[in-house]
C-alpha cells in the first residue's frame, strides 16, 4: 500500500456526526409528523437553495477530512516509511493548486510577482524588474496575450461546467422541481468549471506571502469552519438538552444549582473565558510534544479542544430556552396525567418533554452554526483560536492584517477569506430561517388558521 490511513480526532468527530445525522434521517423517515416540517423546508425555494450551496461547502470539508499519509521512496530494514506530512483526498484533487507554489506575494491573474527586485538583464546590468512567476501563467511567452488566454479558458470552463450543470439538472429534477434550485445548479456549476479550468493555469486569487495559493487557502479554510460550526455542538447539545430539561421539570433546587452554573458562566466575558483555557491547553500541548507524531495531529488536538471550550461556554443560551419551555410544558395537562397515573420521570421526559422541545433545538442548532464560523475567525484574528499552522479563515485574515497597511496594499487575501465566509454565513443563515419557520408551532398554527 503506498499510503496508509489518519484518522485525526476531528475526523472521528466528524463520522460520529455523520452516523448521527444518518441514524436521525432514518428515524425522521419513520414517523410522520417529524417528516412534515422537513417538506415545508423542501418547498421553500431560498431553504433548497441554499441548502444546495451548503452542499457544495460540506463536499469540499467531507474530501478534507479524509486524511491519509503517502510511502516514501525509500525504505527501514525493509519496512515501508511514510511521509510526516498529512494530506487529504480534497490535497490529491487540487494537487496543482497545493504544490505550483511561487516565492512571494502576487496578484489575482497576475503573471509576475506583486514587488520589484534586482535582476541582472542580458548585458550584465543590474535592473529592477517584476519577475515572471513560476507557474502563474508560465505558458504564455507574450504577456499582452494574458487577456485573451484568460477569456478563452474561462469560455471553455464555463461550458464544461455548464454541460455538467445541465445533466445534474436533468438527473436532480425528479425531486428539487424548483426553477431556482435548477438556476442555481447551472450558475454554480459554470462558475466552478470557470474557476477549475482558470486555475490550472494562473493564480484565480493570488499568492500570499510565501507564495501559496490563495485560492487553495480558502477552500481548505472551509474544513475548519464547518468543524467549529458543527462539531462544537456534539458538546453544547448534550449540555443543554439534560440540564435545561431537567432545570425546567424538577425545579426546586435542581433548578437553583443549574441556573446558578449557567448564570455564572453567562456573566464572565467569553473570549477571556476561552483564550485562558486556550492558553493552558497550548501550555500542556507544548510540554507534552511525545503525544504527536505529526503536526497535523498537534494543530488538530488544538481544534478539538477548542471545540470542546466553545461547546462548554455556548450552551448557557439554549439551556435558558429549553428550561422555559420546559416550565411551561410541566404544566400541560398530559402531563399532569401522566404523573397522576404514576409514571415515572424519566419516561414523561423521554417521551413527552424532549420530543416536544426538539424544534427547540433545532433551530436553536442551526441557527447557532454561523454564530461559531464567525467566533473561529474573531478568536484565530486575536491569535487564541486554531493553530497558526491550521489553514482556517480567521489565520488568513490574521495574515491579511499587516498586509493591508504595506505599499502597494495586498487586499486579495483579506478578500477571499471575506467572500468565502460571507457566502458560507449567507447560505447558513438563510436555511435557518427557512427551518426556523417551518418549525416554529406559533408560525404553523397561523397558517392553519
Amino acid at each position: 500500500m503506498n499510503f496508509i490511513p489518519v484518522i485525526l480526532w476531528s475526523d472521528a468527530l466528524v463520522f460520529l456526526l455523520i452516523a448521527a445525522c444518518i441514524t436521525a434521517t432514518l428515524y425522521v423517515r419513520r414517523r410522520e409528523h417529524l417528516l412534515l416540517p422537513w417538506r415545508r423546508v423542501a418547498q421553500s425555494s431560498m431553504a433548497m437553495v441554499s441548502l444546495l450551496v451548503l452542499s457544495l461547502f460540506l463536499l469540499v470539508g467531507l474530501l478534507d477530512t479524509l486524511h491519509f499519509r503517502i510511502a516514501l521512496p525509500q525504505s527501514n530494514n525493509g519496512e515501508k516509511v511514510y511521509s510526516p506530512e498529512v494530506l487529504s483526498v480534497f490535497d490529491k484533487v487540487v494537487e496543482p493548486l497545493r504544490t505550483h507554489t511561487e516565492k512571494t506575494y502576487s496578484a489575482p491573474f497576475a503573471l509576475t510577482l506583486y514587488a520589484k527586485e534586482s535582476m541582472t538583464d542580458a548585458q550584465g546590468n543590474i535592473v529592477r524588474e517584476y519577475p515572471r512567476l513560476r507557474f502563474g501563467g508560465a505558458h504564455l511567452a507574450d504577456e499582452a496575450a494574458r487577456d485573451g488566454d484568460i477569456a478563452k479558458r474561462a469560455s471553455v470552463g464555463a461550458l464544461m461546467g455548464l454541460l455538467a450543470g445541465g445533466v445534474l439538472m436533468l438527473l436532480v429534477r425528479r425531486w428539487f422541481a424548483q426553477t431556482a434550485v435548477l438556476v442555481t445548479i447551472l450558475i454554480a456549476g459554470t462558475l466552478i468549471g470557470a474557476i477549475a479550468n482558470l486555475s490550472t493555469a494562473y493564480h484565480v486569487l493570488g499568492t500570499d506571502k510565501v507564495g501559496a495559493d490563495v485560492l487553495y487557502l480558502s477552500l481548505k479554510s472551509i474544513r475548519t469552519g464547518l468543524i467549529i460550526g458543527t462539531v462544537t455542538t456534539l458538546v453544547t447539545l448534550p449540555l443543554a438538552l439534560f440540564l435545561g430539561v431537567a432545570a425546567g421539570y424538577f425545579r426546586g433546587w435542581v433548578d437553583d444549582v443549574i441556573q446558578y452554573i449557567y448564570t455564572v458562566l453567562s456573566s464572565i466575558p467569553s473570549v477571556l473565558l476561552i483564550a485562558a483555557a486556550v492558553l493552558m491547553m497550548q501550555v500542556t500541548i507544548d510540554t507534552h510534544p511525545e503525544w504527536f507524531t505529526t503536526s497535523a495531529s498537534r494543530a488538530d488536538l488544538r481544534l478539538v479542544f477548542l471545540c470542546l471550550i466553545l461547546g462548554m461556554t455556548s450552551w448557557t443560551g439554549l439551556c435558558r430556552l429549553l428550561r422555559g419551555e420546559t416550565l411551561k410544558l410541566r404544566e400541560m395537562e398530559y402531563i399532569q396525567a401522566a404523573q397522576s397515573f404514576g409514571v415515572s420521570s424519566m419516561r414523561i421526559l423521554t417521551r413527552h418533554i424532549m420530543p416536544n422541545v426538539m424544534h427547540i433545538i433545532l433551530i436553536a442548532l442551526v441557527m447557532d452554526f454561523s454564530g461559531l464560523v464567525l467566533a473561529e475567525a474573531v478568536l484565530s484574528y486575536v491569535g487564541v483560536g486554531v493553530d497558526p499552522s491550521m489553514i482556517s479563515f480567521g489565520t488568513m485574515i490574521n495574515g491579511a492584517r499587516l498586509e493591508m497597511g504595506r505599499e502597494p496594499m495586498v487586499w486579495w487575501a483579506l478578500a477571499a477569506a471575506f467572500s468565502f465566509m460571507l457566502v458560507l454565513v449567507l447560505a447558513a443563515n438563510l436555511f435557518a430561517d427557512a427551518v426556523r419557520d417551518a418549525f416554529d408551532p406559533r408560525l404553523n398554527r397561523t397558517e392553519v388558521k
